[in-house]
């Protein structure tokens, strides 16, 4: 298992346990983080699970795709140059100790 931080806008940390192969999305709703909503399950059609990378990890994570990218900047509130769907970052062992923050509310 993969450790990875969730840190809501209100200062509240949540760590998770992510199994490597899944999404980022799926630790996070599977262990309760309330700050991820996924309402498209996944599908990268809705932009309910926008998180922002911390900046120390976003060249490992990597940038948005172009249809990832085109989502974000038509529905993401607390839209920043790190952001992505959480939806669209597959855990792997690389991620360990991933740090990524909520958005003051999702759509």
């Amino acid at each position: 298992m993969v450790r990875v931080t969730f840190r809501d806008s209100d200062g509240s940390v949540h760590e998770v346990e992510a199994e490597p192969g899944r999404s980022l999305m799926e630790a996070a709703v599977a262990q309760g983080v309330a700050g991820i909503l996924a309402e498209c399950g996944g599908n990268m059609a809705c932009g309910t699970c926008h998180v922002r990378v911390d900046p120390s990890w976003y060249e490992q994570v990597g940038p948005p795709g172009e249809g990832e990218r085109m989502l974000l900047e038509g529905v993401a509130f607390d839209l920043a140059p790190t952001s992505r769907l959480s939806c669209q970052i597959r855990v792997t062992a690389d991620l360990e100790g991933l740090v990524v923050d909520l958005p003051s509310r999702q759509l």
